[in-house]
């Protein structure tokens, strides 16, 4: 299992993911699952995945390299004309990349699925953020859908829903995902650290901000530690439970 958020801004867009993957709970190990493609001045992208992991590796492998001669590999990523296009591109691929995993009439072909989270900006175009299905299809981020969470994402999805705003700074909505995570890594040992963030600003057509947060990371142990204290402060500070005098 893994936990990807990516959030839509006035300002632009954060991604985060985790990194752990396991084939059991003896069999646990750390994988990237948010990549980036990068034409400055023309389009950033960034893809982040969930799922069974040759599944969604061999997606991106078949973006990356679909059949051209080593020298003459230009990810297909970067040459849609437009993120929607860009979108289609990733379904339609991953699609076929599940439906030639998954032998026909297969009981157990769930086991081989993956998702996508796909945001970025191509020039000429605004910032836009999908989440792409195992079947190929997708939906749009907006006003009012404005992040999409693949994974496990229950744990992580009340501290979003109740402080998301549209006009937050990026600072913040990366202060708004690391308590997001934290709360799904206390409550579910198939997500873990390290956690990848990427930052991109509106119109800047370039990757921003990259870094990795560990358990020895200054910044994330503040976040967990206060955000914990603050719970603990807030509960205490809630009006007392008075039973009612019972009736004779």
């Amino acid at each position: 299992m893994t936990y990807c958020v990516g959030l839509l801004l006035n300002r632009g867009m954060v991604f985060m993911s985790d990194t752990r993957t396991n084939a059991g709970i003896d069999n646990i190990s750390v994988v990237t699952k948010l990549r980036t493609w990068n034409v400055p001045g023309d389009r950033f992208i960034c893809l982040m995945s969930a799922g069974n992991l040759a599944t969604t590796q061999s997606t991106i492998s078949l973006l990356e390299e679909r059949g051209l001669a080593p020298h003459q590999r230009t990810p297909t990523l970067l040459t849609q004309p437009s993120m929607f296009q860009t979108a289609k591109l990733v379904g339609e691929t991953l699609r076929e990349v599940i439906s030639y995993t998954n032998e026909p009439g297969s009981e157990g072909g769930s086991r081989f699925l993956g998702s996508f989270i796909l945001g970025g900006q191509i020039k000429g175009g605004r910032p836009r953020l999908f989440m792409i299905y195992p079947e190929g299809n997708f939906i749009e981020a907006g006003p009012d859908n404005p992040f999409f969470q693949i994974g496990e994402h229950k744990y992580g999805r009340p501290i979003l829903v109740r402080t998301y705003e549209p006009e937050m700074a990026l600072e913040d909505a990366v202060k708004l995902l690391l308590v997001s995570f934290d709360s799904t890594i206390k409550s579910n040992l198939s997500v873990g650290l390290p956690i990848d963030l990427q930052l991109y600003e509106t119109d800047r057509l370039e990757g921003g901000h990259r870094q990795r947060f560990d358990d020895r990371d200054p910044y994330y142990r503040q976040i967990s530690e206060g955000w914990g204290d603050a719970l603990k402060s807030a509960f205490d500070q809630l009006p007392p439970f008075n039973a009612a005098p019972a009736k004779a």
